[in-house]
């Protein structure tokens, strides 16, 4: 199997062309690069462009959606490989252990909440794969507002904080998760 990156991303396109943009950019960039996509399944949304762009490009997309939202996110029927489980916790697992890497782009509280998931899961051992955040225009400088005062709160370590890759630019942000993954 081919290495992939799990992708976190909206399930909605965004008001900000941009996160489009970056969406597709990446995808082209993974699938240049000979790295898979392993996402949540649905063709909508920031989630079916950068599986689209993948797929353009020739590269493997592999799409795991909990059978309960085949219908409300739309499975996507053209990917490489599409996984149906029972639970969204079945998701989250398989999309883990699929991946070398992980990297967030827009979206929504789902998004939100698997990236905290797998920087919570590195921070405890459970995982220990590089975690890139694509801050398409300035999108996550809340959080990360938020996570520097976690840290001068006591509340967080400092080392997990570090592990996060931080990047507007796909380009970079793709090279320092590839350094970090050591394919």
């Amino acid at each position: 199997m081919k290495p992939a990156i799990c992708v976190f991303c909206g399930s909605r396109p965004g008001k900000e062309p941009r996160y489009l943009q970056a969406a597709v950019f990446l995808g082209h960039l993974m699938a240049s690069e000979g790295i898979g996509l392993v996402y949540g399944g649905a063709t909508s949304g920031l989630m079916g462009a950068v599986a689209d762009s993948v797929l353009e490009k020739g590269g493997t997309v592999i799409g795991v959606l909990p059978e309960f939202l085949s219908s409300k996110e739309i499975a996507h029927k053209e990917i490489t490989e599409l996984i149906l489980v029972p639970t969204m916790h079945e998701r989250k697992l398989l999309m883990y252990e699929k991946s070398i890497a992980f990297i967030a782009l827009p979206g929504g509280i789902g998004t939100l909440e698997e990236l905290v998931e797998v920087t919570s899961w590195n921070q405890l051992g459970v995982l220990s794969k590089p975690i890139g955040i694509l801050n398409v225009n300035g999108f996550f400088d809340p959080l990360l507002q938020q996570l520097d005062h976690m840290v001068e709160e006591g509340f967080l370590d400092s080392q997990t904080r570090e592990w996060l890759e931080v990047s507007a630019d796909p380009e970079e942000l793709f090279e320092k998760i590839i350094k970090r993954s050591r394919i």
